[in-house]
């Protein structure tokens, strides 16, 4: 009994480690590509595989501390933009990334975003889905990262509606709440909030979360510093999605108040992409303590000084998006 045990657990960490562990990468500064850079920013690449296929990924770091650096966003209405033509809407910033999901239909974000403290765009909190004889409309709470006024940063499940000045924001993974209602209110989702006082600290709820600059995305991919995808809860790739492979874009921040920002190329030759579960173990081998994952495939872009970093998937080049997060440098 105790051999077979053995060998059932042996079998079991085999069959789990291809999905699950990789080595770290080792990665290699290329400031030189993408000059000038204030000393608080820096850009790394690799090509290291992380597991048998070709790979190929950059991140950039910077200070959140450093106040020679404005991080904020940028939105169209009802219509999107290459990356590269939001570099030159804003007068060429030190780096431009796509961040929202939106609707090809409308050229609107799915997700909330937040400049100079206001909601521009809100999370879309209703998704049909067709029963047995009806339709069942499942709610779930997505996700965003944000930076306050004082240069703190924070990944949190949030609720928007355009009634409310500021998000509604849940600390610890949601549930998933479905129903046959075409609509919900934060009360659907924090129910206490008609029955308490708003200072008390309920399930991890902020009665507001006040944020200078926020995108959304999902789902997230690390929570106090251990990889949590919350892929199922958010509808963001669930089931057996949360193990294909795609290019990626992803944001989180260490505890020391550095901020990174990931994207994979993917569908290429030269690298095939990652899964949710890969993209999360780089995040958390580089030190992030939240992270969150955001809108990838052909929108995945990062221009550093107007310069890509990764190819783009679409065979057109960069993809038009609605939205963008960028670092500005002041002088």
């Amino acid at each position: 009994m105790v051999i077979k045990r053995v060998l059932f657990l042996v079998a079991i960490k085999l069959f789990l480690f291809p999905v699950f562990s990789f080595a770290q990468l080792r990665w290699q500064n290329v400031d030189s590509m993408f000059q000038p850079l204030p000393r608080s920013v820096h850009v790394y690449f690799t090509n290291e595989k992380i597991d048998t296929g070709a790979f190929t990924a950059y991140y950039l770091v910077g200070n959140l501390k450093d106040k020679k650096l404005e991080f904020t966003v940028d939105t169209t209405l009802d219509r999107r933009l290459t990356p590269a033509k939001f570099y030159e809407k804003n007068n060429q910033p030190l780096a431009v990334v796509n961040c929202t999901f939106f609707s090809f239909a409308t050229n609107r974000n799915l997700n909330a975003v937040i400049k100079n403290g206001s909601m521009v765009a809100y999370n879309n909190h209703t998704i049909a889905r067709r029963g047995k004889d009806t339709l069942t409309y499942f709610h779930p709470l997505a996700s965003a990262i944000g930076i306050s006024k004082k240069r703190k940063a924070d990944v949190a499940w949030i609720f928007t509606d355009s009634s409310i000045k500021h998000p509604i924001a849940f600390e610890r993974e949601p549930m998933l709440v479905k129903d046959s209602y075409q609509w919900v209110s934060k009360f659907v989702f924090a129910p206490e909030l008609h029955h308490f006082p708003s200072r008390e600290k309920r399930r991890g709820i902020k009665e507001t979360w006040k944020m200078k600059t926020a995108v959304g995305g999902g789902p997230v991919l690390i929570r106090d510093g251990e990889i949590k995808i919350t892929n199922n809860e958010e509808l963001k790739f669930p089931g057996k999605a949360i193990n294909d492979k795609h290019p990626r874009t992803a944001m989180g921040y260490t505890k020391d108040g550095r901020l990174i920002i990931l994207v994979i190329q993917g569908r290429s030759e030269s690298s095939g992409g990652a899964t949710l579960v890969q993209e999360a173990q780089i995040l958390k081998d580089l030190g992030c303590w939240e992270a969150l994952n955001l809108d990838g495939g052909g929108s995945s872009c990062l221009l550093v000084n107007g310069r890509e970093t990764i190819k783009p998937s679409d065979k057109e080049g960069q993809r038009p998006v609605p939205a963008v997060f960028f670092i500005r440098v002041w002088p």
